[in-house]
């Protein structure tokens, strides 16, 4: 088998970079990247959430994630602009087109981050530092932002090395190298440990990624079931995913936001809730599928998250049956606490159309509800392919 070699390329501070090179390209005098400032809401309205943050915001304390409001408390003069995302995505366009210049196969996994394969492609540089210098220069150069880079032989360890040290840096980390460079974090550090994870291998005494390393496998099934196996095996370095281009078939098509102010109405979530769900059903009807689950998702101002579902004895890709179902979940779910982020999510999906099994009477009528809606929903998409997304719109109603 040849050995793999595979980068992590991660944008520094997205959001808030793109929106210093935009400001630069407009004849803003100062980049926002080199004073205290975020991405997260308007100051004046004290409202909001920190999605980026510049490395001098950092250094005040301030945290991805945390209240805009505790962050101007931390530093009284920081900088704080709304976010741009039909920005945001122009850039990662951009970001992604230049990566494909250098890899036969990228895999990219979000908005501002991909894996590349360079297996293979020492026959044009000499080193994978050689090929990760030219990336990063042409990134810097042809677009203003800078990115780190991580270089390993899987995708864990190459995503575990692109987080080291930032901004505008390139590591490596190979299997070789994990003894020295990654077991003496925190395993709270290592990829796919989330923070209830974490709490319970404190309790079991397992304080670093190579104290997780060190333990028996068997010892930590016991305790965290499967994930337990999965993290032992991600602290000694062994992953073997494959880089992938197109993504598997999905499970679920689901959409979440995050809200530049905390909702605290329910007149404020319902056009929020339309719109995820006017962009899910929208994806199901262009792949023609259906769902026959519904979930909602809600993060609260203290970062509880919490979900609720049901299961539909038919399946549906229509944008009023999603919103008519979400409106209700949503309001068994909320208990008023000022909401960070809304979600929606599709799933057990199926290519067939299944219809409600219901007295004639009431078959009747809601099919040709369901008809209107659907065709409703078949003019909406039309309108929107050829004159834009906003070119039309609903309105929220309950």
């Amino acid at each position: 088998m040849k050995e793999r070699l595979i980068f992590h390329v991660d944008v520094n501070s997205a959001f808030l970079s793109w929106e210093a090179v935009y400001q630069l390209k407009n004849g803003a005098s100062t980049d926002i990247r080199t004073i205290p400032a975020i991405i997260g809401g308007d100051t004046s309205l004290r409202k909001g959430v920190v999605l980026a943050k510049s490395l001098p915001a950092k250094h005040f304390g301030i945290h991805t994630g945390e209240p805009v409001t505790d962050a101007l408390t931390k530093c009284p003069s920081l900088k704080s602009f709304r976010p741009n995302f039909p920005l945001y995505r122009e850039y990662s366009t951009a970001f992604i087109t230049i990566l494909k210049k250098y890899a036969p196969v990228v895999e990219q996994v979000s908005i501002d981050e991909a894996y590349l394969d360079m297996s293979g492609l020492h026959y044009f540089y000499s080193t994978p530092l050689e090929a990760a210098e030219k990336i990063q220069k042409e990134i810097r150069d042809t677009l203003g932002f800078t990115v780190n880079i991580g270089i390993s032989s899987n995708k864990l360890l190459a995503k575990m090395a692109s987080d080291f040290e930032k901004p505008d840096k390139i590591h490596t980390l190979f299997p070789q190298e994990i003894a020295e460079k990654m077991w003496h974090l925190p395993v709270r550090t290592l990829f796919f440990t989330g923070r209830a994870a974490a709490q319970k291998l404190n309790q079991l005494g397992i304080y670093t990624i190579g104290d997780l390393a060190g333990s028996d496998p068997n010892f930590l099934q016991a305790h965290l079931n499967s994930q337990g196996i999965t993290l032992w095996n991600y602290a000694n370095g062994r992953d073997d995913s494959p880089v992938k281009e197109t993504p598997d078939t999905p499970k679920g098509y689901g959409n979440s936001m995050t809200l530049s102010k905390d909702l605290t109405s329910f007149s404020e979530a319902r056009p929020v809730l339309l719109e995820l769900c006017e962009t899910v059903t929208k994806r199901l009807r262009a792949d023609h599928v259906y769902a026959q689950v519904i979930e909602i998702e809600l993060k609260d101002k203290n970062f509880r998250r919490k979900s609720h579902q049901t299961v539909l004895d038919y399946s549906t890709n229509t944008t009023d049956d999603f919103y008519q179902i979400s409106i209700k979940l949503f309001q068994e779910l909320w208990d008023g606490t000022p909401i960070r982020l809304l979600g929606v999510r599709g799933g057990k999906l199926t290519s067939d159309k299944i219809e409600q099994i219901q007295l004639f009477t009431e078959t009747a009528s809601r099919q040709k509800s369901r008809e209107k809606m659907a065709k409703l929903d078949a003019a909406l998409d039309s309108i929107q392919k050829k004159y834009g997304k906003d070119s039309v719109k609903r309105g929220s109603r309950c």
